[in-house]
């Protein structure tokens, strides 16, 4: 097709848009103007109002490529396109419809969103919540691991010896190491309340001994010599620390223990904590203990010298408190 009065050679060569450029204003091209085509002369595009055909209602005869497309007369209806049949090029699609033509169609204006005042921040009262949850679950895991924790009380009083080591205090208190309020007022002994054996005597010329009117058991000092206590009123079955108030001087003693007729551990270390010199039981008062098991209610407790022992003490006292202790 030559430069002329034709158009574009083919439908989709038309530019639209060809009488805004010199080449296109040289071939005839030329704006619209009232409500036929554009461009190039002979345009097979032919532009309707947007809303002049709706969805579902009557339409137009559909023009064949190059054809004028036939108009409805009034009272007439237009016929139906074939199933299947295309419109032809330039036709604008006969189910279209603009949006705004439709009853209920988009909106022709679009509305801001109304602010309702300053926004929300963060939820911050639901995270210091849960802070304060997780704070308070640590606090209560420590306060129970504290709780369960164990002391010295987990061993059998049975398998911890029975002597006190030289190095503790010459003079160690006889103070309850637990409370005072949690412990349960437990027996305690003067020398002169306890069935004493063979050869053995009470006597009060030593001063120093704690018993009341400083009465003490001296005459230790032989082979099958004893005292025995027979304690009342243990609580419960358990574990007990046994204390003894003597005076030793010289050398360290030990004597044989016998709970509930068994012997108890190796020896009774009678040790000279104060470092009295032989002799001098004056400044030797000092006191032991042992951790044995005992039974609630009455039990037997018994300090004798026997062979291999050394017995060379003034006893004054004996008491016991529950648990493992050492004061």
């Amino acid at each position: 097709m030559t430069s002329g009065n034709n158009g574009a050679s083919t439908p989709e060569d038309e530019d639209p848009f060809g009488y805004l450029y010199a080449d296109g204003q040289a071939n005839g091209a030329t704006p619209p103007s009232g409500g036929g085509g554009y461009g190039y002369p002979g345009s097979v595009n032919r532009v309707r109002p947007v809303g002049e055909r709706q969805y579902g209602g009557q339409q137009a005869p559909t023009a064949q490529y190059g054809q004028q497309a036939p108009t409805a007369q009034y009272g007439q209806v237009p016929q139906q396109q074939a199933y299947g049949q295309q419109p032809g090029y330039g036709q604008p699609n006969a189910h279209y419809a603009a949006p705004e033509t439709v009853p209920g169609g988009a909106p022709t204006t679009v509305q801001a969103p109304v602010s309702g005042g300053r926004g929300r921040g963060p939820n911050t009262k639901g995270l210091l919540i849960g802070a304060i949850a997780v704070v308070a679950a640590v606090v209560i895991g420590i306060g129970v691991a504290m709780i369960g924790g164990d002391s010295d009380d987990d061993k059998s009083g049975n398998e911890a010896g029975s002597t006190p080591s030289t190095a503790q205090s010459a003079e160690p208190s006889r103070s309850a190491s637990q409370s005072a309020g949690a412990v349960a007022e437990l027996p305690k002994i003067d020398a002169k309340a306890l069935n004493l054996g063979t050869g053995v005597a009470t006597a009060s010329d030593v001063d120093g001994a704690s018993s009341d009117g400083g009465v003490y058991v001296q005459g230790l000092n032989s082979v099958g010599a004893s005292v025995t206590w027979t304690v009342n009123g243990i609580p419960e079955d358990g574990l007990y620390t046994l204390f003894a108030g003597y005076s030793a001087t010289g050398d360290n003693q030990s004597m044989t223990l016998t709970v509930n007729g068994k012997t108890f551990g190796s020896k009774l270390n009678l040790g000279n904590f104060t470092g009295a010199a032989d002799g001098d039981f004056a400044k030797g008062w000092t006191q032991t203990y042992a951790w044995p098991t005992l039974n609630k209610g009455t039990n037997t407790i018994s300090l004798s010298c026997q062979a291999g022992d050394k017995c060379n003490i003034l006893l004054d006292q004996l008491w016991v408190k529950q648990g493992k202790v050492k004061k």
